[in-house]
């Protein structure tokens, strides 16, 4: 027995999206995170409760624009510079794969090569989800 809360529900990691501060915004010539896009495509392939979607404020660092955190028992893997709606798509994608195969499937590449150390100067490549 735990002190806790207990919940029949099992998640298998939160995907945090950052349109907060500097990091997502449109006027600073960078492309909106299709955060609508996020949302119905979490809600329609009933992941809300399984691969759970926030929509948060600063994740920095602010050079690094749309940014998303994925955290999971194991830590938080950081994806940096999601310029492309394909890496939206691939997210969604992965986040139904993986919930699907009952555990966190490794990152598709064009998410694998976005991943960079949180506080590292300069932003360098840290070691994909799955790897």
């Amino acid at each position: 027995m735990t002190d806790g809360l207990e919940t029949k529900r099992r998640s298998l990691a939160s995907i945090i999206v950052c349109v907060g501060c500097c990091c997502g915004r449109v006027d600073r010539g960078r492309p909106a995170v299709p955060v609508d896009y996020l949302k119905a495509e979490f809600k329609s392939r009933k992941l809300l409760h399984r691969v759970h979607l926030t929509i948060s404020g600063c994740l920095g660092p602010c050079d690094v624009p749309n940014v998303v955190a994925i955290a999971t028992e194991e830590g938080t893997t950081y994806l940096g510079n999601l310029t492309q709606f394909s890496h939206f798509e691939a997210l969604v994608e992965w986040a139904t794969a993986s919930w699907a195969a009952g555990t966190l499937l490794p990152l598709p590449a064009s998410l694998a090569s976005q991943v960079f150390e949180r506080f590292a100067t300069p932003s360098v490549s840290g070691t994909p989800l799955g790897a």
